[in-house]
């Protein structure tokens, strides 16, 4: 049986699950989260890789900030992006093999 801290701890997971799936709950946001699993890229390079104007990265690098999965830091006049947390690489991962095994079993059940 869990105790009232435990549950407590449950429910404070459960609403930082909610705030990243839906960080996550975006297109551009995924792709960028993908090249950052890569490695460490400057803004200028993002924006020019994911063809998106500036101040549209800035507001979906503001929602992984927010969300605690993306940091960014200043070197020399530009600024660098990195994952916040390893795991979101793999988060990433593990929900893409899902997708891929839905897709594959639609294809299936077509023929």
């Amino acid at each position: 049986m869990r105790n009232n801290n435990g549950k407590q701890v449950d429910k404070e997971i459960y609403v930082l699950q909610s705030r990243i799936c839906k960080a996550f709950a975006n297109p551009i946001r995924l792709e960028l989260l993908d090249l950052l699993a890569e490695r460490d890229w400057f803004a200028s390079e993002l924006q020019q890789r994911l063809e998106i104007s500036n101040p549209n990265l800035s507001q979906h690098l503001a929602v992984l900030r927010t969300a605690g999965v993306v940091s960014t830091r200043r070197q020399g006049k530009q600024m660098l992006c990195s994952l916040a947390m390893p795991q979101v690489k793999s988060a990433c991962r593990i929900i893409r093999d899902v997708l891929r095994t839905q897709i594959h079993s639609r294809q299936s059940l077509a023929v």
